[in-house]
């Protein structure tokens, strides 16, 4: 595979990240049909092994989700653009502290956004707690199982 179809499947990649924080946007197909078009045309058996590995994450990822209660984000009061910004902060955090710097990036993002908005710091957090038990765990377990194989597509074009 090229270095230019490499990008090309990076930045669909990054499309489906962002794609976990848009609604209406199906992120974990787009970053799996991006590990598909990775797979094809690299023929490996760690190409393969990967789309497997990503195929089995998202598929968990989705049957975590049913289970997750669905709540609504406007009934909490936050506006969208908060749980986009906090997401974005989560996928800038994972690449910069590997792995658990999706948690802490998302949610320093969304308590900076929330004291921004707010004003006080008490409301920050409470807002921010709030925010995270309507349907922040369902965003962030998604965003996760993509960072996973968003990871594992990277580890691999590394060793490859």
């Amino acid at each position: 595979m090229s270095m230019m179809q490499l990008v090309v499947v990076g930045l669909v990649m990054l499309l489906g990240l962002f794609g976990v924080l848009l609604p209406g946007v199906p992120g974990p197909p787009i970053v799996w049909a991006a590990v598909l078009w990775w797979a094809m045309t690299d023929r490996s058996g760690l190409a393969w092994t990967v789309l497997m590995g990503a195929t089995a994450v998202l598929l968990l990822n989705q049957a975590v989700k049913w289970l997750l209660p669905a709540r609504d984000l406007r009934a909490v009061g936050a506006p969208y653009r908060t749980l986009f910004l906090a997401g974005a902060a989560g996928i800038v955090g994972f690449f910069v502290i590997p792995v658990i710097g999706v948690l802490l990036g998302a949610l320093g993002g969304l308590y900076v956004l929330e004291r921004v908005r707010l004003g006080s710091r008490g409301d920050a957090w409470a807002s921010t707690r709030t925010v995270m038990r309507a349907i922040g765990l369902s965003v962030l377990i998604e965003l996760i199982a993509c960072l996973v194989v968003v990871g594992a597509w990277t580890g691999a074009v590394i060793a490859g």
